[in-house]
């Protein structure tokens, strides 16, 4: 007899090999109370809301609102609402967490060593996410393969062991090309940070517009050396393990 894991896998599976629509619409049939998508309003995230409106909606959308994002990020987020009618849940930080940690350490300590940004990112986005993940077995994200060189070769769908939950990525091998051209057809509302050099979005302050020949996320964290442009929410397993 299947059990309720062995069915995610062989939607999972199943997903992998469709389009974005039709693999949504697959994975939302499979677990339609917990499949969840999370949206940073980024320009891919726009996209998958952009498709999930057209489905009908049956995903859970939720965001994690940092309280240190860009005012543009929160006008998009609110003509998103507009146009789609989607609700979004939202998650912020522990209010103890957060006040001990500025207290300790003050409000721009993420510049002082890579710790402080880790444990940063801890209270403001990867707690928060824990609590917006409980009880959901497929994880929807936006990531896309050619964002960084740590995304290359990632398999559509894997098992999160930190969170205890499959991911999907419907988005993995999408070019940049392809996706301008959906957001451009679809006329997607975007963040007006996107065309002023900001393909990856995150905190203002941890956060700047990249230069010609950078990859995606090379505007993150960029005073940090090292290649690893992650803040602890997308811990990468493979396909096939965990459960």
């Amino acid at each position: 007899m299947s059990t309720p894991t062995t069915n995610i896998r062989t939607a999972l599976e199943a997903a992998s090999l469709l389009e974005a629509p039709e693999a949504l619409a697959l994975l939302r049939g499979c677990c339609p109370d917990t499949t969840v998508f999370s949206t940073s309003f980024g320009k891919e995230d726009q996209v998958l809301t952009d498709i999930i409106h057209g489905l009908g909606g049956g995903i859970r959308i939720f965001t994690l609102d940092t309280g240190r994002l860009f005012p543009e990020t929160y006008s998009v987020w609110t003509s998103t609402l507009e146009r789609y009618g989607l609700p979004v849940a939202v998650y912020v930080p522990e209010q103890a967490d957060l006040e001990a940690f500025i207290a300790g350490y003050g409000p721009n300590a993420f510049y002082a060593s890579p710790e402080l940004r880790q444990a940063c990112c801890r209270i403001r986005k990867v707690q928060p996410l824990k609590r917006a993940l409980a009880g959901a077995e497929i994880w929807i994200t936006g990531i896309r393969a050619v964002q960084s060189p740590n995304r290359q070769g990632m398999p559509r769908w894997e098992w999160d062991e930190a969170n205890g939950i499959y991911k999907f990525h419907p988005l993995l091998d999408w070019t940049d090309e392809r996706l301008e051209d959906y957001v451009r057809r679809h006329e997607v509302p975007c963040n007006m940070l996107h065309e002023r050099g900001f393909p990856s979005i995150g905190c203002a302050p941890c956060t700047r517009a990249v230069r010609p020949g950078e990859d995606a996320r090379a505007g993150r964290w960029w005073w940090e050396a090292n290649d690893r442009k992650e803040c602890g929410l997308h811990q990468h397993g493979s396909a096939g393990a965990g459960a």
